[in-house]
């Protein structure tokens, strides 16, 4: 049964005018308190009461925490940047086009007018739905504290559900996407075609020469506990022919690596299949052959 939705509980409301000053709330109260970016997760769980909170810190009204630029080879985005920024970013379209498919297909655009990517990435849904282009485009994650600074590997920021790397103090202040020859993409299945949680989702990289993978990375989400790289399949291609029949040899390998549920949405062995279905798609879309 789902949780009942009530008013929100009372909490104490804190808008920092800076990060140094978030650091030190954040510090001070720890545990007691929750960070708001766009709140499209955290103010539902609340009303739920699946989250507690004492003290609120809204990051909103700290400078700098949004934007995204091209500094050498890296693309940057800043944490706080708007879901539907991201979307319509020429430089996104351009240096990582698997996350501007990937948002295009998320909720709807009063929701990608708030959410923001770190707050995507910091709820740790298996099923988020930036998760997986983000791991084939090889993309970093920025975290900020009162002890300074950390930079991890997306795919070493997931520990479980709702669980990541962070630290209570920390911040997630940037997505570093190194610019990269190749081509990506992203696809999902869901219940309906729009606003909707993904069954499985699918992202790819490839760089090709000569008729070969010279370079390929794939991910899932909505099919293990945590967003996933296909690290078999990715092995199966490296340095081969970019044909049909190799790619349906490694698209069966993602068989092995999933382990899905069964919910609501779909049941495991449907969720299994379709985790080859798609990557055999998303592989022939980035190899040239979709």
């Amino acid at each position: 049964m789902e949780a009942e939705v009530r008013p929100l509980p009372k909490v104490e409301y804190m808008a920092p005018s800076s990060l140094k000053e978030a650091f030190h709330l954040l510090k001070e109260y720890q545990s007691e308190a929750r960070l708001l970016a766009g709140g499209t997760d955290l103010i539902p769980k609340m009303k739920k009461r699946a989250i507690t909170a004492e003290i609120i810190i809204d990051l909103n009204r700290i400078p700098g925490l949004a934007g995204i630029e091209i500094r050498g080879d890296r693309l940057h985005i800043r944490g706080l940047t708007r879901l539907a920024e991201i979307k319509e970013s020429p430089l996104v379209k351009e240096k990582a086009p698997a996350l501007a498919q990937a948002i295009g297909l998320m909720a709807s655009p009063p929701i990608r007018n708030r959410a923001t990517i770190a707050g995507n990435l910091c709820t740790a849904s298996p099923a988020a739905d930036t998760a997986p282009p983000l791991l084939v485009l090889d993309a970093l994650v920025k975290m900020e504290s009162i002890r300074g600074e950390r930079i991890v590997p997306l795919s070493e920021f997931f520990l479980g559900p709702e669980k990541t790397v962070m630290r209570p103090d920390e911040i997630l202040t940037e997505v570093i996407i190194p610019v990269q020859e190749g081509k990506s993409a992203f696809m999902k299945l869901g219940r309906r075609k729009a606003f909707t949680l993904a069954v499985v989702s699918a992202a790819a990289f490839a760089r090709t020469r000569k008729g070969k993978f010279e370079e390929v990375r794939v991910a899932l989400g909505a099919v293990a506990p945590i967003p996933m790289r296909g690290r078999k399949v990715e092995e199966a291609l490296k340095g081969s022919e970019v044909n049909e029949q190799k790619i349906v040899q490694a698209a069966e390998r993602v068989r092995e690596e999933v382990s899905p549920i069964t919910d609501v949405r779909a049941s495991a062995e449907y969720r299994k299949d379709m985790s080859y279905v798609l990557t055999k798609r998303i592989l022939e879309q980035v190899g040239g052959r979709g």
